[in-house]
């Protein structure tokens, strides 16, 4: 059926199309040259490269040493468009701004990375919203959690506050 409601005839089928008018591209919000920037400055800072950008509100940071000692640093996150994602691909350039295996146990690295984030995120003047530091307690709940299924022996100081109530002991 055309917009007029009328059927179509194979002339219709056989004649070229109408030429479709240009179609607008979408208009950049302007705090994402500022997410872009960031993305520049901390690459060129800390020298890493982007494995991928990631779909999903989760993101990873290592490094991976060749046989003549060259070290080659890696981040896989989202890519910055909000305070959010902003906030995960910081902590992870967070891991390489503090330096891993700096801080033990694993737990207390997290803290530091998320530290370092919010920092960062202030630096920038990046908003930090209430998710972005739900966000953040849940991973630093969940960093926790796992440490201490794994056998951790003592809570560090710095996250008591995300411990279980029945393991918090009094200073």
């Amino acid at each position: 059926m055309t917009p007029n409601n009328m059927m179509m005839s194979l002339w219709d089928l056989l004649l070229p199309a109408k030429p479709k008018e240009k179609e607008e591209p979408p208009k950049l919000r302007p705090i994402q040259a500022k997410y872009d920037g960031i993305v520049e400055q901390m690459k060129d800072t800390y020298g890493f490269r982007i494995r991928k950008w990631r779909s999903s509100m989760s993101g990873c940071a290592w490094e991976l040493k060749d046989r003549q000692g060259n070290i080659s640093r890696m981040v896989e996150s989202p890519y910055p468009k909000g305070p959010m994602s902003c906030a995960i691909f910081l902590h992870e350039v967070g891991h390489h701004a503090i330096g891993f295996h700096v801080y033990k146990p694993r737990c207390l690295e997290e803290y530091y990375a998320w530290a370092w984030s919010l920092e960062a995120m202030q630096t920038h003047d990046v908003r930090i919203t209430d998710g972005v530091l739900k966000r953040r307690d849940d991973s630093l709940r969940h960093a926790l959690a796992k440490a201490i299924r794994r056998g951790l022996k003592k809570i560090p100081l710095e996250l008591m506050q995300y411990a279980p109530i029945h393991l918090r002991v009094a200073g």
